[in-house]
């Protein structure tokens, strides 16, 4: 039986033939299991003599099966490195990567055009108080510019802040002029969100105070943002408007070419003016002057990559997105 067993098992070629070879030979219903159970039948002398030869061929058998399981479960692992193996020598797969967003990447350029300035970039609060979004900013409760701005309110009377404007207040209470700042940030109003308007968006206030400011300082502030922002032949004006919280007020606007329609018209950035003098009085200033101007973030970024919709900022439209990444 022991060379029956050793010809079958030199053709087997897997794990599952090898199982099965042992069960047909050492099983419970195996060849050599039965030749034990017949071992009863024999004489007392052929039964001893017969015993020991059936053992020697288990302890054979068992023996090989062991020696071709450890052969045969090598020989799939070295099956399976093959497959898997890596060719180190052909080029690596490229991996998306992502990338700042439009908005991200036009906030950073501001600020580091404004630090080339000599301005300090701060930070404020998006949910404010009525004292610092409103009435400090010139705009009491029976104001009628409130309708213009006032939104969202919270149930402790708080309200997410309708522009960056409050922290011209918060930062001169804790500052004493001369000084410049900018204050990038998130701002939320009760729009109807189209084309060019969101109820959520990015503003950047500037504030500059000292002696003897004046629309002058103004209009040159702005000319040479724009120059470094879209160039330095970018053309800008200022046109007349009101805004509770600066006297004289104004509107900026800057000559573009519309990507839209094609045609170089005016385009309305934002607006400025003179720090009001109720405003200065509110935070205690006397002998010095101001002037302050705000503009949204999205509609500069517009401006700089040819969006048409302000909309495509928050879609997360990839088609959009993948478009400026890399871009600066």
């Amino acid at each position: 039986m022991i060379e029956e067993f050793n010809n079958e098992i030199g053709k087997i070629e897997s794990l599952q033939e090898l199982q099965d070879l042992r069960v047909k030979y050492l099983g419970k219903k195996g060849l050599l299991t039965q030749q034990l159970k017949a071992l009863g039948k024999l004489a007392p002398e052929e039964r001893k003599q017969a015993g020991q030869s059936i053992n020697r061929d288990k302890k054979q058998m068992l023996a090989i099966i062991d020696d071709a399981k450890t052969r045969l479960e090598q020989k799939a692992i070295n099956a399976k490195l093959a497959a898997e193996r890596v060719d180190v020598s052909l080029p690596a797969y490229k991996l998306s990567t992502g990338g700042l967003h439009l908005i991200t990447k036009t906030i950073n350029k501001l600020e580091d055009v404004f630090r080339s300035m000599g301005y300090d970039v701060v930070m404020g609060p998006e949910l404010e108080d009525e004292f610092h979004n409103f009435d400090a900013l010139n705009t009491p409760k029976w104001h009628p510019a409130r309708d213009l701005q006032d939104t969202f309110w919270t149930t402790d009377g708080r309200v997410l802040r309708t522009h960056t404007s409050p922290m011209q207040v918060r930062y001169m209470e804790t500052h004493k002029p001369p000084f410049k700042v900018v204050v990038p940030g998130k701002v939320f109003r009760n729009e109807a969100v189209d084309a060019t308007h969101e109820a959520q968006f990015h503003q950047l206030e500037a504030l500059v105070v000292a002696e003897r400011i004046t629309m002058a300082d103004l209009k040159g502030a702005i000319t040479e943002m724009a120059s470094a922002l879209l160039g330095k032949d970018t053309k800008t004006r200022l046109q007349p408007s009101y805004f509770p919280f600066v006297e004289p007020g104004a509107e900026f606007a800057i000559w573009w070419k519309s990507p839209k329609t094609g045609k170089e018209e005016w385009l309305e950035l934002g607006g400025c003016g003179l720090v009001h003098p109720n405003v200065m009085k509110a935070v205690g200033y006397e002998g010095v002057t101001g002037f302050a101007f705000g503009f949204g973030i999205e509609r500069l970024a517009m401006v700089s990559y040819g969006i048409p919709d302000v909309r495509y900022f928050y879609q997360g439209d990839m088609r959009v997105l993948r478009q400026f990444r890399g871009e600066l």
